[in-house]
């Protein structure tokens, strides 16, 4: 986080831990005004790493699921870094500032994803460099969150696309599902906006951003989770993580031998469970046809408004057809199946 923005957000009541911003005060309150109001949160647990360069796009195709044609000044897309084995390493959201390519990740696993990538530039004629020094990512969701975002642009907008990305001035705005916005813009910027949106959105801090994604069904690869999952198994082929149509990249052998036999067995479920025990990412989930065997695992996890947590997990579709699904035992708390707001019919 950038100290002058971190100093920023102390002096308006952000508790920050890790530079992360865990609440204004009262994480429950928080919590609940998520739930049917507008809220507004720093993003600084995401890292962004800018590639440029004449040929960043080129290198990106050759390393990532997703199409990098189809990131533009006007489209950002979902995508992965995956092993040679196909299982993903990172998960992010892609999208052009003027001539480069930025990638937003979680902050834990940025260093060893920019170390990782930048043994394969070799000769190629791209820089790869860190960039959370020089931008502040704002999340603002919720009911009143289109209207703010129209009295900034000063125009009405009458139909915003699944990650399109629209210009104003010094800042870009990005369209998530599930009516949030997250807003890309300078240090000098930064408390510009955010002093006009927390006029009308109530700061939060990450506990509600999570919470948020994970009722939009967007998963979060952790460093708890790295190396788990193949990317249809979070569901990235349904929110336009990957392209089937593109050449070679790590992994892309299997994540295509697995899409076109139709042999993926696991897929990414929303639920709730309802304890007061801590939940974590990579907790593993259990079924009464599999017994001792582990059907599943916890992606992401977030305290749910209304008490426990609410989660994204892979489960074993067998399990999930026939049995109950208990978390880190047969005896263990249940997962309460929720509809995720797509549909996973491919």
């Amino acid at each position: 986080m950038n100290p002058v923005w971190q100093s920023y957000l102390h002096n308006h009541q952000a508790i920050i831990e890790n530079n992360c911003v865990i609440h204004f005060g009262d994480v429950s309150s928080e919590l609940q005004h998520a739930q049917t109001n507008t809220i507004i949160t720093d993003l600084s647990h995401f890292d962004l790493i800018r590639f440029s360069g004449n040929d960043a796009r080129a290198f990106l195709q050759s390393q990532l699921t997703c199409d990098i044609h189809q990131v533009s000044m006007h489209a950002a897309r979902y995508g992965s870094y995956c092993t040679a084995k196909g299982r993903i390493l990172t998960n992010f959201m892609l999208w052009q500032q003027k001539d480069d390519v930025i990638m937003e990740l979680p902050a834990n696993l940025s260093v060893s994803i920019l170390k990782r990538l930048g043994i394969y530039v070799l000769r190629a004629k791209v820089k790869l460099s860190p960039a959370n020094a020089d931008l502040v990512r704002i999340g603002l969701a919720g009911t009143h969150a289109l209207s703010l975002i129209q009295d900034i642009l000063n125009r009405p907008i009458n139909r915003h696309e699944f990650l399109e990305v629209i210009e104003h001035e010094s800042t870009q705005i990005i369209c998530l599902p599930q009516q949030r916005f997250e807003l890309i813009t300078s240090i000098d910027n930064a408390p510009f906006l955010w002093e006009r949106l927390s006029a009308q959105a109530k700061p939060v801090g990450i506990a509600c951003w999570n919470w948020l994604t994970i009722q939009a069904g967007v998963p979060i690869i952790l460093a708890e989770t790295q190396e788990m999952f193949l990317p249809q198994m979070i569901n990235l082929d349904v929110i336009g993580g990957i392209s089937f149509k593109k050449g070679c990249y790590p992994g892309q052998e299997i994540v295509a031998r697995t899409h076109y036999l139709g042999t993926i067995k696991r897929r990414m479920h929303l639920a709730h469970i309802d304890t007061a025990e801590i939940i974590k990412p990579g907790d593993i989930l259990f079924s009464e046809n599999i017994e001792d065997q582990s059907c599943g695992t916890i992606v992401n996890v977030a305290p749910s408004p209304q008490g426990g947590f609410d989660v994204l997990a892979v489960i074993q579709q067998n399990s999930l057809d026939s049995c109950t699904i208990h978390w880190k035992s047969l005896t263990g708390p249940t997962l309460e199946l929720m509809p995720l707001p797509y549909s996973l019919s491919l």
